[in-house]
């Protein structure tokens, strides 16, 4: 459930009608909504808690990296999973406490890792014997003791896009699963840390939960031989991953309650608390896209829709051939008028095309659309191509909105710039 609908006939987040945002503003623009956000997360605790589990729940930041979503979060409980220093300080700044932060990813600078221990974080997740030393040297060399999960790789396919997949053992991440007994023999051996934990995460945008039930029964058979070993967990990192609905023809993805059932099935026996770190199950359904209708173009065999917003600002569809539900703001009717198009933005690309061959209700120069399940993975992922400005975030919570990211001014744009001296 989100709540993005048409009262009087016309598209509101809550109770603030789009279109006086946009005739505030201009477009485009993200828009979120904080009791959306707030009903993901609750919905999700509420699963764990109900299937007995001590889960902490760490929003995953790179899905939607903005202060504002991420202390609508914090301030009900949610703790962060961060995979730069960039967002370690978003977390921090928007104040997640720092015991509830894990710092993941395959490659972490030295100055990264330095900080993470500086703050005192929950855990640093390592992903390689070259990092595992190297995170041993920075700690013994600040006088300080770190606790790490070592991250394993269970060779399991999750069945999503290649480029989100992250379980097989031809993807970068983590530690092939039947090397656990060596690495933890080395890392319990090493000064400076303390191997407490095991991380998995498989992928992302999963609509089934056979490979979850796949890759934690193997972690279950992993940590076992571990305890043989006399490793001693505190707690297991199962990452997160669970997918949603795109478009209202997609297989509906796991329920929260669906996905707990599994982890208690798998791990519970292990009587071990665990870590979880949705991020898209949060915010991918709490955000739209505003856009325009800037020009109609009408070839011999296609027509075009051209749009304000383009690739640059939501590239899903360009990366992953991302599905995105494309509304007027005007509410449709009986008598509504259909055409097939190609909806696409104005950047020099072909590549530049939200949506191929779609059916779409007329549209005319000024007309402003809508782009659902936006908010994850829009805004964090957009750039400035083409040298366009990045767009505003909107967060809106009942009959109140805020501009959370302003609109770039060229002046800005431009100052990130510098002109050589000897060209002066």
């Amino acid at each position: 459930m989100n709540h993005f609908d048409y009262i009087n006939h016309t598209l509101h987040v809550e109770d603030v009608a789009i279109e006086k945002i946009a005739a505030e503003i201009g477009t485009p623009f993200y828009i979120y909504s904080t009791k959306t956000l707030l009903r993901h997360y609750q919905v999700f605790s509420d699963a764990m808690k109900k299937n007995g589990l001590d889960a902490l729940i760490c929003y995953a930041v790179k899905a939607n990296p903005n202060l504002s979503v991420i202390k609508t979060l914090a301030n009900v409980g949610c703790g962060a999973d961060v995979v730069s220093e960039g967002e370690l300080r978003k977390a921090l700044a928007a104040g997640v406490p720092a015991n509830k932060i894990v710092f993941s990813g395959v490659g972490k600078s030295h100055d990264e890792i330095k900080y993470a221990i500086e703050k005192n974080i929950h855990e640093i997740n390592v992903e390689s014997y070259g990092e595992l030393e190297v995170i041993s040297q920075i700690a013994v060399n600040m006088n300080k003791q770190v606790e790490i999960a070592i991250r394993l790789n269970p060779d399991v396919d999750a069945g999503t896009h290649e480029k989100i997949s992250t379980g097989k053992k031809e993807n970068k991440f983590g530690i092939d699963m039947e090397m656990a007994g060596q690495i933890y023999a080395k890392a319990a051996n090493l000064p400076g840390i303390k191997p407490v934990s095991v991380a998995v995460h498989i992928g992302s945008q999963l609509t089934s939960l056979e490979p979850c039930r796949k890759a934690f029964s193997k972690l279950a058979e992993t940590i076992t031989a571990l305890q043989g070993q006399g490793i001693k967990l505190k707690r297991l990192d199962l990452g997160g991953g669970i997918g949603i609905p795109y478009d209202k023809n997609d297989t509906i993805p796991p329920s929260p309650d669906e996905y707990a059932k599994v982890i208690k099935e798998t791990v519970g026996h292990l009587n071990l608390p665990i870590m979880l770190e949705p991020g898209r199950m949060i915010v991918g359904n709490a955000g739209m896209m505003i856009t325009k209708v800037i020009v109609q173009k009408n070839g011999l065999d296609r027509k075009f829709i051209i749009l304000d917003a383009a690739m640059n600002d939501l590239i899903r569809p360009t990366l992953y051939n991302g599905h995105h539900e494309i509304i007027p703001i005007k509410q449709t009717n009986a008598d509504t008028q259909y055409i097939t198009a190609d909806i696409v933005g104005p950047i020099c690309e072909s590549g530049d095309i939200f949506a191929k061959g779609r059916k779409i209700p007329i549209l005319n120069i000024g007309d402003i659309v809508a782009f659902g399940s936006a908010g994850a993975y829009g805004a964090s992922m957009s750039s400035t191509y083409n040298s366009r400005r990045l767009i505003p975030e909107i967060l809106v919570d009942g009959n109140k909105f805020a501009i959370i990211r302003k609109r770039q001014t060229y002046e800005e744009l431009l100052a990130l710039d510098k002109i050589a001296a000897w060209l002066q």
